[in-house]
């Protein structure tokens, strides 16, 4: 694992600001609605801003391998990979509502240890990846404790995302929590960062669904793991728990075993 993510920070930077222009200018526009193989949306904007992004990075670093959410894989045996969601919360970007985000990760022999997460709308940037203390907006941010679910508040995108034996899982917690919330995508995982949320816990993520956060959550005091509690990166499978408490973190896993 390489100790620093920070010689890459002014290529994820770049990306961020290739891909903001280009989501405002879309944002709550006519625009065409496709539905992909898994029944998912899918916009112009979708891939206009992943191709640029895309673009930068072969210009920039050649040797680097990209998933990206639309236009799949290249160089998938490089070291280093871009992991690329350019509108995390399409539902959400379609709708009118401004918690979707560009999520840029940046992952070494499939660990992620760059993360940036971009709310163009309201011009939010969250940042962070190792020898990168989390920041918001360029502020140091860190998560808060919180010990006991009862007193936790709790996020995750919808319960439609969980298969039926996950579902039955999720309630477990959910019954114990201070506050269930739903919606917000990625956007949560920032909040959570904040110090904001106490948990956020997911099901049937892709790669370029959550590697960004892991650098986000975990480099401002948090802990993000799949629900066996390990760590996530490239070949995780979907299921994720972000913590910003170890205590309350533990305590999720066991309800989830």
């Amino acid at each position: 694992m390489q100790n620093s993510s920070i010689p890459f920070l002014e290529t994820a930077q770049h990306l961020a600001e290739a891909a903001a222009p280009l989501l405002r200018h879309y944002f709550r526009t006519p625009i065409v609605v496709e539905e992909k193989s898994d029944l998912t949306p899918v916009t112009l904007a979708d891939r206009a801003v992943e191709q640029a992004m895309r673009h930068i990075i072969q210009q920039t670093h050649p040797d680097h391998g990209i998933l990206g959410e639309e236009m799949g894989i290249q160089q998938i045996e490089a070291d280093y990979l871009w992991v690329l969601d350019p509108i995390d919360g399409t539902k959400s970007f379609i709708t009118g509502k401004p918690l979707f985000g560009t999520l840029i990760a940046l992952l070494y022999q499939g660990q992620p240890i760059l993360g940036l997460l971009e709310q163009p709308i309201l011009r939010e940037r969250w940042l962070g990846g190792l020898g990168i203390p989390t920041t918001f907006n360029q502020q140091r941010i860190q998560v808060r404790s919180c010990t006991h679910l009862s007193a936790a508040t709790l996020y995750t995108t919808s319960p439609h995302m969980f298969n039926p034996d996950e579902f039955q899982k999720f309630e477990t917690v959910r019954k114990q929590i201070k506050l269930p919330l739903y919606g917000c995508d990625c956007y949560a995982y920032g909040l959570l960062a904040m110090g904001l949320v106490d948990l956020v816990i997911e099901a049937g993520l892709a790669p370029y669904d959550y590697c960004a956060l892991v650098p986000i959550v975990e480099q401002a005091g948090g802990i993000m793991t799949d629900w066996q509690g390990r760590p996530l990166g490239l070949h995780s499978q979907g299921q994720v728990i972000a913590a910003g408490d170890r205590h309350l973190h533990q305590q999720v896993l066991e309800l989830l075993a």
